[in-house]
């Protein structure tokens, strides 16, 4: 039984620190690691990230105008023909029913949904509440016999 008492870190969790600054003997005394003189070599010496020494820094010299719309946009969960010919027999594709199956993991849980036309559907299945569709893919549940039914 694993108690206070007996408990041990895993070989080669724990390692032991340089000591450095502690004499000539230590192998890391006199400057301790820090070189000769200079900037970093003083107590709370360094400069701030993205300083250049003076110059005028990159983040300062690129143009900051424009818009990106990056933060804002859809990313879905793409699942494909091929997955659906799989892993159902027939009957009603819902979000859920995806999940379920194993198809849809992680964040891809909370993302819309998208199918791709990527591999063959012969079985006729019915999408429920599926947000999106690529033309192909479409075309292909419509001529297997499925249908699409939105919100």
């Amino acid at each position: 039984m694993l108690t206070l008492n007996n408990l041990k870190s895993p070989k080669g969790a724990h390692k032991n620190i340089k000591r450095i600054g502690r004499g000539q003997g230590s192998g890391q005394g006199t400057q301790a690691g820090k070189g000769h003189k200079g900037q970093k070599a003083r107590a709370g010496g360094g400069v701030r990230t993205g300083f250049e020494g003076g110059n005028m820094p990159l983040y300062m010299r690129l143009p900051k105008r424009g818009f990106s719309n990056a933060p804002f946009k859809t990313v879905y969960a793409e699942v494909s023909l091929a997955t659906l010919e799989a892993k159902f027999d027939g009957g009603d594709v819902t979000k859920e029913a995806l999940i379920e199956k194993g198809i849809l993991k992680g964040a891809d849980k909370r993302r819309p949904v998208k199918i791709l036309a990527n591999g063959e559907l012969s079985k006729s299945l019915n999408f429920v509440n599926i947000e999106k569709f690529s033309k192909s893919a479409q075309e292909a549940i419509e001529k297997a016999g499925g249908k699409i039914a939105t919100k």
